[in-house]
């Protein structure tokens, strides 16, 4: 077996739904202070980067995240405190309008904003020049950088030595229609109150931005992005946008060394999606048995996160120059 995949949870945190579940909540993380930076966007917008320092000469880890999360997540916060027990560096960049500020243009973010991870390893690259630089996609992040990485292709070497996505949504059309399951009713309900919580500052701001009666209205991921994702950032629809958006069919162009790395039991993006999916020689997959959307709980209850941190840590320390 691939070392990568090899996860095996307590017996008293088996299951996805308990995985994914509890993670956020009651897993421990050990804490981390952040330090903070404001970067100007190419249009004129701008982003928190939440930063983990370390020496000048460290490793630098980047940190894309997922949808209605923040450089706050269970997962981050994890990273955080593994970069800083091996001492390696750690650029987490909050997406537009998160990590607490608003943005000044009246767009947000999507899974297929490949542009916006260009411009963000571009920056990073351009500050660190010299030092080796890696990433990490998770969910939603996951997926924009696997874009990214394989419209790059080889170019992509000049922003990173490796990369990797966890429990990302490769196939948006699959994920979308798999979340309006019956049996998934929490999942979609869940998302679909957090991401109409993280507009609407935008109502009052930008009256004309949206739809927003429909926006608020909505009944469903599909209907948010319908009435609000999709038209904001100039696709005819949500099925235009999750089609367009979709890393799947760019995993055989990848030429960075990268870690694809998903769970059978996650309840949120349908195993299904992945086993089949062609990627390219450069790419490893690893699809754990159990994990849950990003759980991976380890240890004596309440359970601890450092599987995730420490299997993405070493897969990259392997790809020092």
């Amino acid at each position: 077996m691939n070392p990568f995949c090899a996860f095996h949870p307590p017996w008293w945190s088996r299951g996805g739904d308990f995985q994914t579940i509890w993670a956020p909540f009651f897993a421990r993380s050990d804490p981390v202070d952040f330090r903070r930076e404001i970067w100007e966007t190419p249009d004129g917008d701008r982003v928190a980067v939440d930063w983990v320092d370390a020496s000048a000469a460290a490793p630098v880890v980047m940190l894309f995240h997922g949808l209605a999360s923040s450089s706050q997540g269970h997962y981050a916060r994890a990273l955080a405190a593994g970069l800083r027990r091996r001492g390696w560096a750690g650029c987490f960049i909050n997406f537009r309008g998160c990590g607490g500020m608003d943005n000044l243009l009246p767009r947000s973010y999507h899974a297929g904003d490949s542009a916006e991870i260009r411009w963000m390893l571009e920056r990073a690259t351009a500050l660190l020049p010299c030092r080796p630089r890696y990433a990490v996609g998770v969910s939603l992040g996951g997926n924009a950088l696997l874009k990214y990485l394989g419209e790059a292709g080889d170019e992509a070497h000049k922003n990173l030595e490796s990369a990797a996505a966890v429990c990302a949504p490769v196939d948006l059309v699959a994920t979308a229609e798999y979340l309006q399951s019956s049996h998934l009713r929490f999942y979609n309900r869940y998302f679909l109150q957090k991401m109409k919580a993280s507009v609407r500052r935008y109502e009052a701001k930008y009256p004309d931005m949206a739809d927003w009666s429909r926006v608020f209205s909505a009944k469903s991921v599909y209907d948010f992005d319908e009435y609000f994702t999709a038209p904001v950032h100039g696709f005819s629809g949500a099925r235009q946008l999750w089609e367009e958006g979709s890393a799947a069919p760019l995993l055989p162009w990848i030429q960075v060394p990268t870690l694809l790395l998903n769970s059978a039991d996650d309840p949120i993006v349908p195993v299904d999606s992945l086993r089949n999916v062609q990627i390219s020689l450069t790419v490893t997959r690893c699809i754990t048995e159990q994990g849950g959307h990003v759980g991976f709980i380890d240890g004596a209850f309440p359970g601890h996160l450092r599987w995730l941190p420490n299997t993405l840590l070493d897969y990259f320390e392997r790809r020092i120059p």
